[in-house]
């Protein structure tokens, strides 16, 4: 078969990234779609010094975090994903901590400026239009302002609606490639998990517009909702579990005032379904995470019901979802983005859901107080819904003592008289 005439620009990997200077800035694109080639071969280049790679959480990177590469690139982190966490608790990387609403305006506003964006592409249509594919978040920032585009051009990435598109005459140098996305297929839910989806899901009113991210949690909750009606879907992410919800008429995006008929995404990341699902698909619309964590239009849609996790609450609701003690684990990303926008939203709901305990239960996700260097990501002034296996409790309007109260009740049984005597010694009230 003939190659189409824009593939004949193309070269090897090793070749698009020739022209990277030393000092560079560069972007890369994360999720399902990193350009995996193009790590590889500027994970090679032994010939420059202090560039410097600003990315979220990216798949199949891990030259571009081995300690051999440390002296000439440098990975900056605004979302932490599991290949770059060795390497930023060891100092050999940086983490950013921001608000995923406020990336895109780090490259726009010039306090980051790009010389170079790293992406994948779909491959051009006839317009010589490519898409920017599974995930537009930061990326479409990224292709704006950064003065090279360099990218892996596949055809196996879906090409995804929105605000995508990028001309093949922006791509300066490329690679051609025929390569399956990474996938992440659904996790089998534990009974534990099992008990949080239901309950979440029975805070879930009909017409609401939903806001979920990746997990068993989330697909628990999505696997409860086929009885609902007019549900929306304005998120940061769209997963496997909203495509059976759509092709039953359960999502219609009908009571949305933000994009009305249409999903709201800024990235996917799932199975191969999942991919064919949005593939040229217009009831899919992809922004920037500037646009779809804009607390000022999230707020705009009704019921928002936005649900995220966390690693541990403190017993005056302080949220940490970011790190276990100074050792960081992901990122703010957008929490605080919805929980803030649903708790604006007329009859919304922010929910924070997660298991009681960890390390087989030998652990208390609801603590006393959180662990030295742990990142409060959702403040105790934001947290409304907190669910555990053991319930469900809004502390929205609570004093500290009646939120202490309600956070024990959630946690595991084997946990709350440590937790009850930590709470009236903290608030000095005698036990009962």
């Amino acid at each position: 078969m003939t190659s189409p005439a824009w593939a004949t620009r193309g070269g090897t990997a090793a070749e698009a990234v020739a022209a990277i200077p030393s000092g560079a800035n560069v972007f890369l694109h994360g999720a399902a779609a990193t350009p995996t080639p193009l790590v590889d071969a500027l994970a090679a280049r032994t010939d420059v010094s202090g560039v410097r790679v600003y990315h979220l959480h990216t798949i199949g990177t891990a030259p571009l975090f081995a300690p051999a590469v440390s002296p000439w690139l440098r990975s900056v982190s605004f979302f932490v994903g599991p290949d770059a966490r060795v390497a930023v608790a060891e100092g050999r990387a940086d983490f950013v901590p921001v608000f995923l609403s406020d990336i895109p305006a780090l490259f726009t506003g010039g306090a980051v400026p790009l010389d170079v964006a790293l992406v994948q592409l779909s491959p051009p249509d006839r317009h010589g239009l490519c898409s920017l594919g599974t995930s537009c978040d930061a990326a479409r920032a990224a292709v704006d302002c950064a003065r090279v585009v360099i990218a892996e051009i596949n055809q196996q990435m879906p090409r995804t609606l929105g605000n995508t598109m990028v001309p093949i005459d922006r791509v300066a140098a490329f690679v051609h490639t025929d390569r399956p996305l990474p996938r992440h297929e659904p996790e089998a839910p534990t009974p534990v998990i099992d008990r949080i989806g239901a309950l979440v899901a029975e805070l879930v009113e009909d017409g609401a517009t939903l806001q979920t991210g990746i997990g068993a949690i989330p697909d628990a909750v999505l696997a409860r909702l086929g009885n609902h009606a007019d549900l929306g879907v304005h998120t940061e992410m769209f997963s496997d579990g909203m495509v059976p919800l759509v092709e039953g008429g359960v999502i219609t995006n009908r009571a949305k005032a933000v994009h009305p008929g249409r999903s709201v995404t800024s990235f996917v990341m799932g199975t191969r379904k999942l991919y064919d699902f949005v593939d040229d698909n217009p009831a899919v619309e992809f922004h920037g995470c500037d646009r779809t964590n804009d607390t000022a239009l999230i707020r705009k849609n009704p019921k928002v019901t936005a649900i995220n996790s966390a690693l541990a609450i403190d017993l005056s609701g302080q949220v940490c979802a970011d790190s276990l003690g100074h050792t960081i684990y992901s990122g703010i990303g957008g929490q605080m983005d919805f929980l803030r926008g649903a708790a604006l939203s007329p009859g919304g709901k922010p929910i924070i859901a997660m298991p009681s305990t960890a390390a087989g239960g030998k652990v208390s996700r609801i603590t006393a107080e959180l662990a030295v260097g742990s990142g409060v990501v959702t403040t105790r002034g934001h947290v409304h819904w907190v669910v555990t296996e053991h319930g469900a409790r809004n502390l929205h309007g609570l004093s500290l003592r009646q939120r202490g109260e309600a956070l024990i009740d959630l946690a595991h049984p084997d946990h709350r008289g440590e937790l009850r005597a930590a709470l009236a010694r903290i608030r000095h009230y005698p036990l009962a």
